[in-house]
């Protein structure tokens, strides 16, 4: 008995890991590792090195870890309700993420400014009560990490190099300033939730894109939009143009071909007396 029960562990821990070595050349991609040029004494067990130009870079092994960690967390805590997880994050790059984690997930998401007192005062329109708080920045995010702290509630964070430890339960090291890093690393998070609970096989990839968690901008769509419409204005202008000239070469060449024939006709005209002429004159 205690043979089989260690090779299904085996097993399942095989296929735990089967997606590590492909995941952590994803963080690369995304630039996860990528830290700040500042690092806090609290995050020193996350640094794994430092460029000549000072940048320190995260310890992916440990990021990819404390991910599977913090989801199996989540999973347990939303076995009974979905919306006892609460995501905040009051970045601008976050915002598409977490708002696509909750989607996925059926958590609470809060974006955008924070109001004081959501935790903490019940006579807030919008009071809530988790059991977990996720926030993409502990330095952005601190009053909802300090109001956490107040009705002692767990907090998960993405946590940078240079972000403060103070009240984060859970820190999973990684790039939280970069759009693409944010994106796959809330991505990831949710892929790992969604195979714990056994929505997804885990021998099949995920069909959702890591694309859909990035942010995109609104105003640059319209720009480009009007970009497009001011290209196809001009090429309009310019075929109108090139029509016009067309057809100012088609009244010029047809006017030519008019003068021709009156010159031709003329000739004609003149060339009859000279045959009566000649006629006469044969007589």
């Amino acid at each position: 008995y205690l043979f089989s029960t260690k090779k299904n562990i085996y097993r399942m821990s095989l296929l735990y890991t089967n997606n590590k070595d492909e995941d952590i050349v994803n963080m690369i991609a995304a630039e996860v590792h990528v830290g700040t040029q500042n690092c806090n004494s609290q995050m020193e067990g996350y640094i794994y090195d430092r460029t000549r130009d000072g940048v320190f870079y995260l310890d992916l092994a440990k990021t990819w870890e404390k991910t599977m960690v913090a989801a199996r967390i989540i999973a347990a805590i939303q076995e009974k309700n979905k919306k006892d997880v609460l995501i905040v994050s009051s970045r601008t790059y976050a915002q598409r993420a977490v708002l696509k984690f909750a989607t996925h997930t059926g958590s609470e998401y809060l974006g955008g400014k924070w109001v004081p007192g959501t935790l903490t005062n019940q006579n807030t329109k919008k009071f809530l009560e988790p059991r977990l708080v996720i926030v993409c920045d502990p330095r952005l995010d601190h009053q909802a990490l300090t109001e956490a702290s107040y009705m002692n509630i767990p907090v998960i964070a993405l946590c940078d190099s240079d972000s403060p430890l103070n009240w984060v339960d859970v820190a999973i090291p990684s790039n939280n300033k970069s759009r693409a890093s944010i994106a796959y690393m809330f991505w990831l998070l949710t892929r790992e939730v969604k195979q714990l609970r056994g929505d997804i096989p885990r021998n099949e990839p995920w069909s959702v894109m890591v694309d859909l968690f990035m942010w995109r901008n609104p105003d640059a769509k319209k720009v480009e939009a009007a970009d497009d419409d001011a290209a196809d204005e001009e090429v309009e202008a310019e075929a109108e143009v090139e029509d016009a000239a067309v057809a100012n070469t088609m009244k010029t060449f047809e006017g030519a071909e008019g003068d021709d024939d009156e010159e031709e006709d003329g000739e004609g005209d003149n060339w009859t007396p000279g045959a009566a002429a000649g006629s006469s004159y044969a007589q």
